[in-house]
């Protein structure tokens, strides 16, 4: 038997992704050659950094490409000329600016976040190679604005013409995903008949989570699409809403049916018919409209019972009613989707929350982008002491490397793997730098040159598994290595240099990093949990309701970020999203009390908000304390007056149920409620 070495095999959507890159890399670098550009490989590298399988995806990242390099270059332009004269306070007038760039980036979590980004290590770029020569500041910055202005008009035009793959398919296939998994989790809770039940309920809520969050991240790119699918965008931003409504309501009836079932001994004949009806009406291809079950489900709230029992039901119709309509309106929408699709005219819809509400963790930001500080002043201080002429590439590459990194909770094995790559990635770049490129007489001929080792790094780029090391090894090594030498002048001196400083600044970015910034995934879940209950207590000391739904939306974000970083060791993942999902319970009956405060007793329900609002406030700053005993009649005596009220409509319903989801979220073993006298 003989031995073969096995040859990589790429599928054809690779290899076109690379093929596409390349083309557009090389006309950026035609076109800045013919422009008489002195470091065309700009235009060369910007054209990779931009590229991206999505074709909506490349447009908008070269928006936010150019406006990020503008903001760096105009930065630069306005602090090295006035802190010239002072080479200590210009390094630390731009560390300041890459770390604040850092902390702006951190907070927005869309694509958008990389205009501060690139903000903040452009000027790092462009900046401190001119600490020395800061005559020559305005012609570098105007050039490398240019060069990086062709890369990605070149990029664009080649990704947006050449074979486009549009968003379509990736953003409606997670939507359909997402749809799936409600209505996954809704048929196993209404069916209530599996032995495994628990374990598949745990599975659908995680799921609908992680879509929810991944489906308005990769959304954010639609209006930059290039087929009709860019028109829907509207529509897509108003059914991510709606989706992201129907986890609360999902998860409540989930309660609600608990609670009646542990009550009764078994689910009333007559919620088993309803559910049944509900799931049959789930399943139809073209279910009828949701004002047919209607009727059912306002007969289950006026059933005769007990005060317990007719609060419960009373709850579980409310949630009924609101997931039937919602899971309507989502229906509608994805068919107004389609029909966008096809050319219709796209309807008009109130603003979405879109990715604004996300979760954002201020702290870590502001941390992250002191450590960004540091690392820089630190290289910037040897590169001073020791007058190395390529001290400024080691500045240049820890900027980058803190600012590429951030979002992790340990950007330290990153960082190292970014370095081992690029450090595996050093023969080739001297091949071609000192090589091969000095050889080159005619653009032609560059062509082949570089031709086999870009495609073969940019099918790799195309893997998500190979991502990493493809990036470091045709950016930071070979691409970035062409980009900061001048080919025709190169020397293996001036390569050793710039290879050792390049070392040296990945090496500095992950030590100090990891000592500053490094944190476990244990304390950045209990950081996530301490979020939400600060903001449930804020909610209950508000004096009304918030307008829109971003509080669902940002734990639904949070319950995504726990699910990653929470391990499966002893359960504890299913604990931990257990209690976030009752968390979001809990804030939905906040916001549905406070909205309901005019139909219920002034004095025990501003009391009972209060208390809400004091418990949650301490627990966010403490030790994660249990639920006060005093809140549980408080609850009862609010819930016994409600009941006793006469009915002013819907209001008074939604009243109920609110107040009973608190009692189950915040006392699910306690004893039903004591009977009182049945109005």
């Amino acid at each position: 038997m003989t031995l073969r070495p096995a040859l990589p095999r790429f599928t054809r959507g690779e290899f076109v992704f690379s093929l596409k890159s390349f083309g557009a890399a090389m006309l950026a670098m035609y076109c800045a050659s013919r422009a008489g550009l002195p470091r065309p490989f700009w235009a060369l590298l910007t054209a990779y950094v931009v590229a991206n399988p999505l074709a909506g995806a490349v447009r908008s990242k070269a928006i936010y490409r150019f406006l990020g390099t503008l903001l760096g270059c105009t930065a630069t332009l306005l602090l090295v000329p006035a802190l010239s004269s002072a080479p200590e306070l210009l390094t630390l007038a731009l560390a300041l600016w890459v770390g604040t760039c850092l902390f702006f980036s951190l907070l927005d979590r869309s694509p958008a976040s990389y205009v501060f980004m690139l903000a903040g290590y452009t000027a790092a770029l462009i900046g401190f190679p001119s600490v020395q020569t800061p005559q020559t500041l305005f012609d570098t910055a105007t050039l490398r604005v240019e060069e990086i202005w062709i890369g990605i008009v070149c990029a664009t035009l080649v990704h947006s013409i050449v074979l486009p793959q549009s968003l379509a398919p990736s953003v409606l296939g997670l939507l359909d995903n997402t749809l799936r998994d409600a209505r996954r989790w809704l048929a196993d809770l209404l069916r209530q008949d599996s032995q495994n039940s628990g374990q598949a309920l745990e599975l659908d809520r995680r799921r609908l989570a992680a879509d929810i969050t991944q489906l308005r991240l990769l959304s954010t790119h639609v209006p930059f699409d290039t087929t009709h699918f860019r028109w829907t965008a509207g529509a897509i931003g108003a059914m991510q809403d709606r989706v992201a409504a129907l986890t609360p309501l999902l998860s409540a009836v989930e309660d609600r049916l608990q609670a009646l079932e542990q009550d009764a001994g078994a689910l009333p004949e007559d919620v088993t018919a309803l559910l049944a009806r509900i799931g049959t009406w789930l399943q139809a291809p073209h279910a009828s409209p949701a004002a047919l079950l209607r009727p059912d489900i306002d007969a289950l709230a006026d059933a005769p019972a007990s005060d317990w029992q007719r609060a419960l039901r009373i709850a579980l119709a409310c949630r009924l009613g609101e997931l039937v309509e919602s899971w309507a309106a989502c229906t509608a929408l994805r068919q107004e989707i389609d029909a966008g699709l096809q050319g219709a005219a796209p309807a008009r819809h109130q603003a979405a929350l879109g990715h604004r509400v996300l979760h954002r963790d201020v702290g870590m930001a502001l941390w992250s982008g002191a450590a960004a500080v540091l690392v820089v002043c630190l290289c910037s201080a040897f590169w001073i002491l020791t007058g190395w002429p390529s001290g400024s590439v080691a500045t240049m590459m820890a900027a980058v490397l803190c600012c590429f990194f951030a979002t992790m909770d340990d950007p330290a094995p990153a960082i190292n793997a970014f370095l081992k790559y690029t450090l595996w990635s050093i023969p080739l770049s001297a091949l071609y730098v000192l090589v091969l490129l000095p050889l080159v007489q005619d653009f032609g001929m560059l062509v082949l040159i570089c031709a086999p080792a870009f495609l073969v790094l940019g099918c790799y780029m195309a893997r998500p598994s190979t991502f990493l090391a493809a990036m470091a090894m045709l950016m930071g090594g070979l691409g970035g290595t062409l980009a900061m030498h001048d080919t025709g002048n190169a020397d293996i001196v001036g390569f050793l240099n710039a290879t050792l400083a390049q070392t040296l600044g990945a090496v500095a970015a992950a030590r100090i990093t990891g000592l500053m910034r490094s944190v476990g995934t244990d304390w950045s879940a209990r950081r996530i949990q301490r979020a939400i209950w600060r903001e449930l207590g804020e909610m209950a000391a508000a004096p009304r309701a918030p307008q829109d739904d971003g509080y669902t939306v940002r734990v639904l974000d949070r319950i995504g970020l726990l699910a990653l970083r929470i391990t499966t060791a002893d359960g504890r993942k299913d604990a931990t999203t257990n209690d976030a999902l009752r968390d979001l319970r809990v804030g939905k009956d906040i916001v549905t009390l406070q909205q309901a405060r005019a139909h219920l007793p002034t004095a025990t329900t501003g009391q009972l908000l209060g208390a809400i609002a004091a418990f949650f406030g301490a627990r966010s700053s403490g030790p994660a304390a249990p639920v006060p005993a005093a809140l549980l009649p408080a609850l009862d005596d609010t819930l016994q007056a409600t009941l006793a009220a006469p009915r002013t409509g819907p209001e008074w319903h939604a009243a109920v149920a609110a107040l009973v989801g608190l009692r189950r979220n915040l006392f699910p073993r306690a004893q039903p409620l004591a009977q009182g006298a049945t109005p």
